[in-house]
């Protein structure tokens, strides 16, 4: 979605190395250099470890950074309630993309006291059209409602999160104009399918859906994750750093899934991890190591490294 020096998922397929460690002359000969002034780093497979701990040296690698006058962002597909893993490794603004890009959350409350920011919210109306349709195309989908302060699931839907849901009825009446859903936003609706291929799924909602939503996934199971149309991770950074006088050439991002594509498109310097998806690879500009490795960390010190 890059409006500037756009540069398309085949061309930066050819500028990806095969092997997952880190690109130094491939990426110098693809652009000029230009500073970085702002990091935006996926967290589960990417700055997090399989275990969902931060490593010593990724925090060593991001306060490095902020002391730098790098701003660093998270940017996850993670709810505000989950954020509580990177809390404490947010400096300065304290700001955190969740959702897929559906809110901007200040993490400085602490646990249960997060502000919400920014919510680009999605619609009732278009939550329910979006799992009809794709309920059409895929039948046995069960879905589950994703809020600001809320979370709901229909009950086929199997336990795949950290906590139990506040209700339990069908998406239908979730969703209702008196149902216990309408009244605070809703920040994505959660589609799984118990039999499908992951990218099968994905690919078969997005063409049944069509623009009506924004639909993409980070499980490895079969879990899509739907947005109002316009969200991704890509288009509220981009409205974060338009606020701060950053332009998408000064933003490093780091991302390993589907719903990092459009981010690792955007920003003038990306990388897929080793463990990254092969829509994450072709989506970045270059390649690091796997999360596991501390890839994230290995980059942020190449990139102060650069620095005068």
């Amino acid at each position: 979605m890059r409006d500037n020096g756009a540069v398309t998922s085949a061309t930066r397929q050819s500028e990806t190395p095969a092997s997952p460690q880190l690109s130094t002359s491939l990426e110098r000969a693809a652009a000029p250099f230009v500073p970085t002034r702002l990091i935006a780093t996926d967290l589960d497979g990417t700055l997090l470890r399989d275990d969902k701990s931060v490593s010593p040296r990724t925090v060593a690698a991001l306060a490095a950074a902020e002391e730098a006058g790098i701003e660093v962002f998270f940017v996850t597909g993670r709810p505000a309630r989950w954020m509580d893993v990177v809390a404490e490794h947010v400096h300065g603004h304290g700001l955190a993309i969740c959702g897929n890009g559906a809110a901007v959350v200040d993490l400085h409350g602490g646990p249960g006291a997060h502000r919400f920011v920014k919510v680009r919210e999605l619609t009732p109306r278009h939550a329910l059209e979006a799992i009809r349709l794709i309920r059409d195309a895929a039948p046995g989908t069960v879905c589950a409602v994703e809020q600001t302060y809320g979370f709901h699931q229909e009950p086929e839907y199997p336990k795949l999160h950290m906590e139990a849901p506040d209700h339990l009825a069908p998406a239908e009446e979730l969703l209702a104009p008196d149902g216990v859903a309408v009244g605070q936003p809703i920040l994505k609706i959660l589609a799984y399918h118990p039999t499908l291929e992951p990218d099968a799924f994905l690919t078969a909602a997005r063409v049944a859906v069509g623009a009506r939503v924004a639909i993409t996934r980070s499980s490895p199971s079969a879990l899509l994750e739907i947005s109002a149309a316009e969200v991704s991770k890509a288009s509220t950074l981009a409205l974060c750093c338009a606020e701060r006088g950053i332009s998408h050439e000064e933003v490093v991002a780091f991302g390993d899934m589907p719903n990092d594509v459009e981010m690792l498109t955007w920003a003038g310097r990306s990388y897929a991890m080793g463990n990254a998806h092969p829509a994450a690879v072709a989506a970045a500009t270059g390649r690091t190591a796997p999360n596991n490795e501390d890839g994230v960390a290995v980059v942020i010190e190449r990139i102060l490294g650069e620095r005068p």
